[in-house]
């Protein structure tokens, strides 16, 4: 399937043309090379997910993306522009934005403030009103200090400050993770919100069981290559081999 991934036209993986693609990823973190010809694409208004054991390199996809790691190669096409050799700030004004799995909230400003911080890169952004009305917990705690919220109200949080930006395509890196159960859902009903109003999500997950509530695709990625990929709705037909990427 590796093989089939890296020759066929993109295009014709899925309907229509890809809001991004990205061909042939190479990443480097010093001597070590981490990313090895990542192929894939993700068109408007889809949820799609990486897959893949720890280490198979999935942040550093989105890294790469962002333009966060020190020495990539390929190519990454977004909104008919080759981004592969711009700087992270000209990647975030074409309309990207990444939450980190670290989510980075500022522990001595309060939400609302958290909110502000980011600025604005392009005209469509969600003002602080609407993202309440997406985190009712966030207006509960406006006033609270980033060191006095949950892990869940941090990684609301977290998703609320990148949607203020403007940006269309979302990176979101293990949304999930460490969180209660209840949280999860919360924070699937989100992203299922979200790509109903026309993000498109790039998500990164261990939680191989929420992110098919979420997602329209799964790329399953091992060794720094992509190396399946399965639509949601051939999940069922696919769990063999998933399970044996996985151990689903």
């Amino acid at each position: 399937m590796a093989d089939a991934l890296a020759t066929l036209p993109l295009a014709a993986q899925e309907g229509g043309s890809p809001l991004m693609v990205v061909k042939g990823l190479e990443a480097w973190y010093g001597e070590s090379h981490v990313l090895h010809g990542v192929t894939l694409d993700i068109h408007e208004g889809e949820v799609v997910t990486l897959l893949g054991r720890n280490g198979a390199g999935k942040t550093t996809t989105l890294r790469s993306i962002m333009g966060l790691v020190p020495k990539r190669s390929g190519s990454i096409h977004y909104a008919g522009r080759e981004l592969i050799g711009a700087r992270s700030d000209v990647i975030a004004r074409s309309g990207i934005a990444y939450c980190p799995e670290e989510r980075g909230i500022f522990a001595s400003l309060d939400v609302t403030e958290n909110l502000m911080l980011p600025p604005v890169v392009r005209p469509g952004g969600l003002p602080v009103s609407e993202i309440y009305e997406l985190f009712p917990n966030l207006k509960e705690r406006a006033r609270s200090q980033g060191t006095k919220l949950s892990g869940g109200e941090q990684q609301m949080l977290a998703i609320g400050r990148i949607l203020r930006t403007g940006a269309k395509l979302l990176l979101l890196d293990e949304p999930s993770e460490g969180l209660a159960p209840v949280i999860v859902q919360q924070i699937g009903r989100t992203i299922r919100e979200l790509k109903r109003r026309g993000f498109t999500v790039l998500l990164v997950e261990q939680n191989f069981r929420f992110a098919q509530t979420v997602a329209d695709r799964h790329y399953v990625m091992e060794h720094g290559r992509v190396v399946d990929m399965v639509r949601n709705e051939d999940l069922e037909a696919s769990m063999d081999r998933l399970h044996a990427y996985l151990g689903v």
